[in-house]
């Protein structure tokens, strides 16, 4: 592969997805196919695993380039997969992911028996909910078995979230609104 090769790789990854078809034939396929797979490869925008059938036949290359440019323009904004050392590793989110239902479920069935504080306990249980989806999408994030773009969509989403002061600091949100505990004497 050459430099020029790469170049141009960039240059049709970073194009718009109406790049006509014509200009992809088998002749720019052999040519650019390693170069575009290392790239997609470097830039997150392609699991290894994918390596198998992505850019792996010329007759496919049209539909192949147009799906890493969709990939390259959607995760433009999203965080490198390195971020998701930032947060607990997947099984540490699942325990606190099965305490969030738990603790969900006990106000679920206090909320009808406690009806002069129905709409409090209403609120928890939304809170309770907000702070699962968080936690579940640090999950996804965590997730190794999930293909990169997966887990990129999901660490965006995080940010978006969380704020990204919180984000870059790797500080979340309790998992269960902890401010709604009281304290026993």
């Amino acid at each position: 592969m050459s430099p020029f090769d790469f170049v141009l790789a960039v240059a049709l990854l970073t194009s718009p997805a109406d790049t006509p078809d014509a200009a992809l034939g088998p002749e720019v396929y052999a040519k650019l196919q390693p170069a575009l797979q290392t790239l997609a490869l470097q830039w997150e925008i392609l699991d290894p695993r994918e390596v198998r059938y992505v850019l792996t036949r010329a007759e496919d290359f049209g539909t192949d380039v147009r799906l890493l440019q969709r990939r390259y323009r959607e995760l433009a904004e999203a965080p490198a997969l390195i971020d998701c050392n930032r947060f607990p590793e997947r099984a540490a989110v699942s325990d606190l992911l099965a305490f969030n239902r738990t603790y969900r479920q006990h106000i679920d069935v206090r909320q009808p028996l406690d009806l002069p504080r129905w709409w409090q306990l209403r609120e928890t249980l939304q809170e309770t909910d907000r702070l699962y989806q968080v936690w579940d999408t640090v999950r996804d994030a965590r997730c190794e078995y999930y293909y990169v773009t997966v887990r990129r969509q999901a660490l965006k989403k995080l940010r978006e979230m969380v704020g990204d002061e919180a984000y870059y600091s790797g500080q979340l949100p309790p998992h269960v609104p902890t401010w709604r505990f009281q304290r026993i004497n």
